[in-house]
């Protein structure tokens, strides 16, 4: 089933022009064009279904410092401060409460781990807390069970994935800039090897600047013009229960089980961290080499999946005509089936661990493509060789966190404003990312 998610009316007339689009509406698009409409640059986001639908509203809505790799901390913490401001700006609360995330452990090198990053983010002013034993069982009281050691990131918290992206949007129209919901993007016009408009299925929209911010689409949208990103996406599932359960922290890690506070319900989003089904499709087979370090570091929480993810074409090698639907028509939202016996697990696993929750019963589970690039670092930059090009994409599950940090970065980028934080770190090149000119052959 699909996730909860608020559902907002945008704009029904697509425009002739724009001075950017931003394709996809999920967090990192849709707060790309947010900041751009608040600097008054003219932005149109144009999103295939509907506005926060695939893994911006099924994911754990953590919005963390903690355990960041180090090129994604500067932007974790910015945007923590923009998460903040979001209320204010828009109007609408997107749920957004430093309530702090509590990591517990019996693992003397996990906990070892975690200090030695504490340690580290100390020289970049991120406040985190080290738990002994007797701090770690009060924190974790909820479990009923003593724990060896623990983290707790005081100044982290979660938004609710509901609300968040679609709020977001409303704000991108508050400040002037359009959202258009069912209107895929099926390629890019150029001249003179500078992008000069978008092909959707609503008609060409004329600009000199895109932003690709496609999610799981991203590479083999991209493959249509040539340019190689290497992506891969697991299949994750989520469980929730509720509403109406207390006496838990808003946010828990434990390499059992993790939970989440949903919103104002009262309900808790639930989910075993890492474990996740690699669905085969033609473009894991294309770029397998790349992700076989990751996939072998993660062996241990995946399993092989099922042919459903070749179907849903959001990872296909084929080419599309742009004056024909396209796979992102056919499959408007991406809405994998849960894995039905995770679920179980993690229900199992949830009651044994947290004895509030042995009187509550599922109300959801559902489950989304996470996308992921070779290194686990989204690509964020101008595609070399495709001037007025912006990639945006593989942010590797951590997108929803760090969104509007990255909405903010791409759009200094695209401006030519000061950049929030140092974009080096994320430029696609690392990947050998480039456009030959042509439509490449694989």
């Amino acid at each position: 089933m699909p996730a909860p998610l608020l559902t907002i009316d945008t704009t029904p007339d697509l425009p002739d022009s724009a001075d950017v689009v931003v394709i996809g509406g999920g967090v990192v698009g849709t707060f790309t064009a947010y900041y751009l409409a608040r600097r008054g640059i003219g932005v149109a986001l144009v999103e295939k279904g509907r506005i926060g639908a695939e893994q911006s509203s099924r994911n754990w809505g953590w919005c963390r410092q903690q355990n960041r790799d180090a090129r994604e901390l500067p932007m974790a913490t910015k945007s923590l401060d923009l998460w903040d401001r979001l209320k204010a700006e828009i109007g609408e609360d997107v749920g957004f409460r430093r309530c702090g995330l509590l990591y517990l452990s019996n693992d003397e090198a996990e906990i070892a781990r975690w200090a030695a990053w504490r340690d580290f983010a100390a020289g970049e002013g991120v406040l985190t807390h080290v738990l002994g034993a007797a701090e770690a069982r009060e924190h974790g009281r909820a479990t009923g069970r003593n724990w060896k050691g623990g983290v707790f990131s005081p100044t982290d918290g979660i938004a609710d994935t509901a609300r968040a992206v679609p709020i977001a949007a409303r704000g991108v129209m508050r400040f002037g800039g359009s959202v258009h919901q069912f209107c895929a993007a099926r390629g890019l016009e150029r001249e003179g090897g500078r992008v000069s408009g978008v092909v959707t299925e609503k008609g060409t929209i004329r600009t000199r600047t895109v932003v690709m911010a496609g999610g799981a689409w991203a590479s083999s949208f991209l493959r249509q013009l040539g340019i190689r990103f290497p992506q891969a996406a697991v299949r994750q599932s989520i469980m929730a229960v509720g509403p109406n359960v207390s006496g838990l922290p808003d946010a828990l890690y434990t390499a059992g089980i993790s939970l989440t506070r949903r919103g104002e319900s009262g309900g808790y989003n639930l989910a075993i961290s890492g474990r996740a089904r690699v669905d085969p499709t033609p473009q894991q087979i294309l770029f397998a080499r790349e992700f076989v370090p990751m996939f072998a570091r993660r062996w241990r929480s995946l399993a092989p999946g099922g042919t459903e993810g070749w179907r849903s074409g959001h990872e296909t090698v084929k080419r599309w005509r742009l004056d024909r639907p396209t796979p992102m028509e056919r499959v408007r939202i991406l809405d994998p089936r849960p894995d039905s016996a995770l679920i179980a697990e993690t229900r199992r696993r949830a009651v044994e661990m947290l004895p509030a929750l042995r009187e509550t019963t599922i109300s959801a589970s559902w489950a989304g493509y996470v996308d992921s690039t070779p290194d686990g670092v989204p690509g964020i930059g101008e595609v070399t060789g495709v001037p007025g090009l912006v990639l945006a994409a593989g942010f590797s599950g951590h997108g929803f966190g760090i969104g509007p940090g990255a909405g903010h970065l791409i759009a200094d980028i695209v401006s030519g404003a000061a950049p929030i934080v140092d974009p080096k770190p994320y430029h696609p090149d690392r990947f050998g990312t480039s456009a030959w000119g042509k439509v490449a052959e694989f």
